[in-house]
């Protein structure tokens, strides 16, 4: 059951909103330039950021219900986060065995605009005070999509300089590991809310589970 929008709950709101526009734009040019360029890790960082447009979409309809809706939300953005990495090591495998020609200045100039973008996003998230396990999620899929674009900048000056595919390959595999290991962490800290709330109050718990609330 829907509870009441707190004003907290509608400050909250307007950044999730604003944050997953941002990552379904900067997805969008990901993929764009991913196919223009032939490369691994930008399409990687396109569908780490589609999988961060879903999870705050999630978010947002976690946002003003029950805290199990909460966990819930975070348990499939977590999931979520690991099915994509094993997508793109999946990728990795098919290109290293057929070869690509990737782009390092476009690898590059994408890599610099997406973290301007990231940058935004942070600063928004940032706004946000005494964050729930959702907001704590989405904190970690933007450090993690720092990391990637700088991994990308690498990736794409080796690229230019040595003309080979194998940079571009690695960060592509990079980003599936630390996209798994924020998927592990927030079904940890789900687990560890669920585990919390058990404990602290095993009736109220029980009986909220049954009616579903």
């Amino acid at each position: 059951m829907s509870e009441s929008i707190q004003p907290k709950d509608a400050r909250q709101r307007r950044i999730l909103w604003i944050v997953l526009l941002l990552n379904a734009a900067i997805a969008v040019a990901f993929f764009m330039t991913g196919a223009f360029g032939d490369s691994t890790s930008l399409i990687a960082n396109g569908l780490d950021n589609t999988s961060d447009a879903f999870v705050y979409a999630l978010s947002l309809f976690a946002l003003s219900r029950s805290a199990r809706w909460k966990r819930i939300a975070a348990t499939v953005s977590g999931s979520v986060l690991i099915l994509f990495a094993i997508g793109i090591l999946f990728d990795a495998g098919r290109r290293y065995l057929e070869g690509s020609e990737p782009l390092g200045p476009v690898m590059i100039v994408m890599a610099l605009i997406a973290a301007a973008v990231n940058l935004v996003c942070v600063v928004l998230l940032r706004r946000i005070s005494d964050p729930d396990v959702n907001v704590r999620a989405a904190n970690i899929f933007t450090m993690n999509d720092f990391l990637a674009n700088a991994g990308i900048i690498i990736a794409g000056t080796l690229v230019a300089w040595l003309g080979s595919n194998w940079p571009d390959l690695a960060v592509g595999v990079a980003v599936a590991v630390v996209a798994a290991w924020g998927g592990i962490e927030i079904l940890k800290d789900a687990h560890g809310e669920h585990h919390e709330a058990v404990h602290d109050d095993p009736v109220g718990q029980k009986t909220r589970e049954g009616t579903g609330d």
